[in-house]
């Protein structure tokens, strides 16, 4: 496992990490997320994705259940937690949903620090942008967050390049902290953000990159060419929504040749997708996801494959998914 440094910020993170998206508390109990942290942590994973709204909190609860028995140093491992949906399960949601309001993120904060049981939290994001709330209210109260001790980076997630300048703008001209990271998607069939919206912000403010969906939620395993299979996530409660994105014709088509680039390499389409992601430089981390231990095993034989994909190998790729990627 190499480790890259978070944009222009000092600390270093494992070129693949860990999240819990859709997997904590729906398919993974605390037992099988201990396991899952364990293992990835002996192969050098250090950090471990999570946020407030997943699976409505109890993500969070289900990581810092493992957390506590694992007992790890405080210093070996970095978590995260995002912000802007929140829990709202009883009473009005006014300043509990869809806000960056400082009322919302000073509270959301102290609940997730209870639930992962940490004193800090080392990186929040604003898990997207709010638009009803003016982008100084949000960063002063993330500022603030980092001033308090409760955090110590804090990012964005899926904001446009613009929102990302704006917000960093305001923070160098109050001397505020900035943010150092965002968490936008990323995958073969989705690029251009990474690519092209954000280049100048590598640069201009060295915006770090700590990437989710290297597998576009399952399509570049394969699974999904001949439908949705009964056990997978586009079969799970409340992920209907990624049913056409599954099933694309076209794609799938796609995915097939991937795989015959894969086996020419001797690995499988999850770690050619993962790989592929991973060898952008821009990337500080890769988040993968696993509901079983032999999907971590796989995910992470993605460092193999990271020295096979030569400037000829990733023009075979860019041939096959170039034009049908956004």
């Amino acid at each position: 496992m190499q480790y890259r440094r978070l944009g222009s910020s000092g600390l270093q993170v494992s070129e693949l990490s860990l999240g819990s998206w859709v997997t904590y508390h729906n398919q993974v109990n605390v037992t099988a997320a201990r396991e899952m942290m364990a293992a990835a942590f002996d192969a050098g994973v250090n950090f471990f994705d999570n946020a407030e709204v997943y699976a409505g909190g109890q993500s969070e609860t289900v990581m810092g259940e493992a957390l506590k028995a694992l007992n790890w140093p405080r210093l070996d491992y970095i978590v995260s937690t995002k912000f802007f949906w929140g829990l709202h399960k009883d009473g009005p949601t006014a300043n509990k949903k869809d806000t960056l309001n400082r009322k919302y993120l000073i509270q959301a904060i102290d609940g997730s620090l209870k639930r992962l049981g940490l004193e800090f939290i080392d990186l929040v994001y604003c898990h997207r942008p709010d638009p009803h709330t003016p982008i100084e209210e949000t960063v002063w109260a993330m500022s603030d967050m980092i001033a308090r001790g409760k955090a110590l980076y804090w990012g964005t997630s899926e904001w446009s390049a613009q929102e990302i300048q704006s917000a960093w703008d305001i923070a160098n001209k109050h001397h505020l902290h900035k943010p150092v990271m965002e968490q936008p998607q990323y995958h073969l069939f989705h690029r251009k953000r990474v690519e092209k919206e954000y280049a100048r912000l590598y640069e201009d403010i060295g915006l770090g990159l700590t990437t989710w969906s290297p597998l576009a939620s399952g399509l570049l395993t394969g699974k999904y060419r001949n439908g949705i299979p009964p056990d997978s996530r586009g079969a799970l409660e409340g992920m209907g929504f990624l049913v056409n994105g599954l099933t694309d014709i076209a794609k799938n088509a796609a995915v097939t040749q991937l795989g015959t680039i894969a086996a020419d390499l001797g690995c499988n389409l999850s770690q050619l997708a993962i790989a592929w992601v991973a060898s952008n430089p821009r990337v500080s981390t890769v988040i993968t996801g696993a509901s079983k231990s032999a999907q971590l095993t796989e995910n992470l034989g993605a460092l193999e494959v990271m020295p096979k994909l030569t400037p000829e190998v990733m023009a075979r790729i860019d041939e096959v998914t170039s034009t049908l990627a956004n």
